[in-house]
């Protein structure tokens, strides 16, 4: 056991970290329980596709309202106790909700009302949670903690969280959110445990001014901001793509649901992959490297699945592309982490959070008018033809984008 225990989480990593990650994936198989129990739940309410496009809406619009305000509470307030205040609210939330469903009292605007109150809340969790990781851990060592972090976004998250989310609800639609808040529950007392060394706190500042010195940072800092921008315009072609991934699966490649989903679990386990191999993979190639070798797979993704007309030239696409994300994910978070200070890591996370979701967004409603307009690949070229062009653009800024934290 303690073999398996020092594999996964190194004691040099110390005992915060061990907490921390445990924590982590605690809250992480609740998020993915919720992946499957949220939609639907909704669906079990209401048929209004309005109403449950709504609440996919809930779901990313937390994020981009929220996101700076929670960046700039993370660099003001004790961290650890944003975490725990932010998920026991998750279960309070969650418990209201198990409540109503037991007493057969639950509307389509209750619904609604909880899983936005659960993604606000966990807005503030998520983005104070990765201020954590690097005050516990040597920057030395943020490579190998943020893959054991991401390993449980992709395997609890994404693959086992959404298959017990689904049997829980079969069996009674309280079951998973009970399940979730018990989670949670578990994830707050962990990061309890957490010792956060002593850190710098901004004071004396307004919730306004603190976000603009954040945004006035990644702006003003060339590596930081040119890595935003490559997380944004690669969010663009890849929510372009995505988008009508669903569409593309059944028209252009004859999937059904189950094939639809067999998709998403081989990125899955790409992903898994791509975590066995990382630490591997970062002693023997720069960073640098491995971001240039990202895009260019990224890029070359969205060229195939243009081209291709079968699953079984699909399925091994989506499995590079899974191995690809996770060790892009890690990586950015990874160089991002190196090169900001402690008191500005929150602010210039949650600057990265609006990239992410900003391009999305941005992504999907482009990507939605070009299958309309055009063919259900016209999406894929579009991703392709823009990613490309970026590549060429950023090629030479790459190797100091990884290592900008060394140059200063």
């Amino acid at each position: 056991m303690s073999r398996l225990l020092e594999i996964v989480a190194p004691a040099r990593l110390g005992i915060g970290y061990r907490w921390l990650l445990a924590s982590s994936w605690a809250t992480n198989v609740g998020d993915g329980i919720a992946l499957a129990a949220g939609p639907l739940l909704v669906a079990s309410v209401t048929h209004d596709p309005v109403l449950v496009s709504l609440a996919a809406l809930l779901r990313w619009a937390p994020a981009l309202v929220f996101g700076l305000v929670a960046g700039a509470l993370s660099d003001r307030l004790d961290r650890r106790r944003i975490v725990m205040v932010a998920d026991s609210s998750r279960a309070v939330v969650l418990a209201g909700l198990v409540t109503v469903l037991l007493t057969g009292h639950l509307t389509a605007t209750l619904t609604l009302f909880a899983l936005g109150l659960l993604a606000t809340a966990e807005v503030f969790a998520d983005n104070t949670s990765m201020t954590l990781m690097p005050m516990l851990v040597d920057r030395d060592d943020l490579a190998i903690g943020n893959a054991r972090l991401q390993f449980g976004i992709i395997t609890l998250n994404q693959l086992a969280g959404p298959s017990i989310g689904a049997v829980l609800f079969a069996l009674g639609r309280a079951w998973p959110f009970l399940t979730e808040s018990v989670l949670v529950v578990a994830g707050v007392l962990l990061v309890s445990r957490v010792v956060l060394p002593p850190y710098e706190r901004i004071k004396g500042t307004s919730t306004a001014r603190d976000v603009l010195e954040g945004l006035r940072w990644t702006v003003q800092h060339a590596a930081v901001r040119t890595l935003a921008l490559t997380i944004l315009i690669f969010n663009v072609t890849f929510g372009a793509a995505w988008s009508v991934l669903v569409l593309y699966a059944g028209q252009r490649l004859g999937l059904g649901a189950v094939g639809y989903g067999l998709m998403t679990t081989i990125s899955a386990a790409g992903g898994l992959v791509g975590t066995g191999l990382y630490g591997w993979l970062t002693r023997r190639v720069s960073l640098g490297n491995i971001m240039r070798a990202g895009l260019i797979i990224e890029t070359l993704t969205h060229l195939a699945l243009a081209l291709a007309t079968s699953p079984w030239v699909a399925g091994p696409v989506f499995f590079v592309f899974g191995a690809h994300a996770f060790v892009w994910g890690t990586t950015s978070i990874t160089v991002r982490q190196r090169a900001v200070p402690a008191h500005l890591q929150g602010r210039v996370n949650s600057a990265n959070t609006i990239c992410v979701f900003g391009g999305l967004v941005i992504g999907s409603a482009i990507g939605g008018v070009l299958a309309s307009r055009g063919s259900i690949t016209t999406p894929f070229w579009f991703a392709f033809a823009g990613s490309a062009l970026f590549v060429v653009l950023l090629w030479r800024q790459l190797t100091q984008i990884a290592h900008a934290d060394a140059a200063e």
